[in-house]
């Protein structure tokens, strides 16, 4: 595996590589769902790619960005262990200049949901990930659908602006409990977990009272909400796969999500129909 920490360096171990390229954008911490991911890579590209960079500007001011779990070794390990062939670690300074031109999410999409509870992220997410793929050049890019907002406007800018990448979406990683995998897991005490466990029920919910034939979104919504009690709940929301509202859901064409807070740690997760 050839761990490059900068662009040019990048540049010189892709140049080398013959046929597809798979890439997997992540911001280190590494888990299972991102093995998941980086497995699905390897198996479809003669080339793996994995760039491992916190992105500040997707963090909004007083967001978690100078704590935010960084195990450097940890993640070196698991991409040698999963077959990686080139690990990106770029910097800042590589990845920044000054008086920049500007990437921003889409007026409506991109400020609906998380883009509503975090005004300016989705534009540091498009920002960085256009970097990177102008960096790697990948043929598929893999990304998990628990971050189903950011799915879709990465999506959107691929289509938006003519790139020449397929994005491959994969289903999210659960615990055995079912709590989504996320890097910021870590954060949550013994207590916290428990709790965090509601969005997952609450999402199971949702699939089963769906299952039962109920499909009005009023009727979901509350049931979601009173497993949710008393969590600091942001949003629930049953949306298209175009991120419009939907009255009823529509199987084949539904996401449920949620996003609360359990202490002080914000977690998202939703559930695709």
């Amino acid at each position: 595996m050839i761990i490059a920490r900068s662009i040019l360096e990048l540049r010189k171990a892709l140049e080398v590589k013959k046929g597809s390229v798979g890439f997997v954008p992540t911001m280190g911490a590494l888990h299972i769902g991102h093995r998941t991911l980086i497995d699905a890579a390897r198996r479809e590209n003669d080339t793996v790619v994995v760039s491992i960079f916190v992105n500040p500007t997707q963090f909004l001011p007083g967001e978690d960005l100078s704590k935010y779990p960084r195990r450097e070794e940890a993640d070196f390990k698991i991409c040698e262990l999963s077959g990686v062939d080139v690990l990106f670690y770029p910097d800042v300074s590589g990845m920044y200049g000054e008086d920049e031109v500007r990437i921003c999410a889409p007026d409506l999409r991109g400020y609906i949901l998380e883009g509503a509870s975090r005004p300016g992220h989705f534009d540091g997410v498009l920002t960085v990930v256009m970097k990177l793929f102008n960096q790697v050049r990948p043929t598929r890019a893999y990304f998990g659908k628990k971050d189903a907002q950011q799915l879709a406007l990465i999506t959107q800018m691929v289509e938006n602006f003519f790139m020449n990448v397929m994005i491959i979406p994969l289903d999210t990683v659960r615990e055995s409990d079912g709590l989504a995998l996320s890097s910021r897991n870590v954060y949550l005490d013994s207590i916290q977990r428990q709790e965090a466990l509601k969005l997952s029920a609450a999402l199971k919910k949702a699939t089963e009272m769906v299952m039962r034939g109920e499909v009005e979104s009023n009727a979901i919504e509350a049931q979601m909400r009173r497993i949710l009690e008393p969590l600091e709940v942001e949003y629930v929301a049953i949306v298209n796969r175009a991120f419009q509202s939907l009255s009823q859901v529509v199987i084949g064409d539904t996401i449920v999500l949620v996003a609360a807070r359990v202490g002080t740690t914000r977690l998202i997760d939703n559930v695709w129909m």
